[in-house]
């Protein structure tokens, strides 16, 4: 995989989500993320990667592929 989603991933660890228990193909929903994990996570994002993250571009039905896919998109655009 991708840097961007390994490090994505990583981030996940501040809602107790443990790397070993993430696959691409997971959801945020299947993950347990509700909405307000979501914005906490987009403001994660943004400090990590240094790129902005909108409110329609992280939903709770995305797999981690999609996400990593996103913000990999907007680090290329900023590039």
């Amino acid at each position: 995989m991708s840097d961007v989603y390994e490090r994505f991933v990583g981030l996940l660890a501040s809602f107790g989500v443990e790397r070993g228990e993430v696959e691409p193909g997971h959801t945020f929903t299947e993950l347990e993320l509700d909405s307000l994990a979501l914005v906490e996570m987009t403001l994660l994002v943004q400090e990590e990667f240094g790129v902005k993250i909108g409110d329609d571009d992280l939903a709770a039905h995305d797999t981690i592929a999609q996400a990593a896919a996103v913000i990999g998109s907007k680090l290329e655009v900023a590039a």
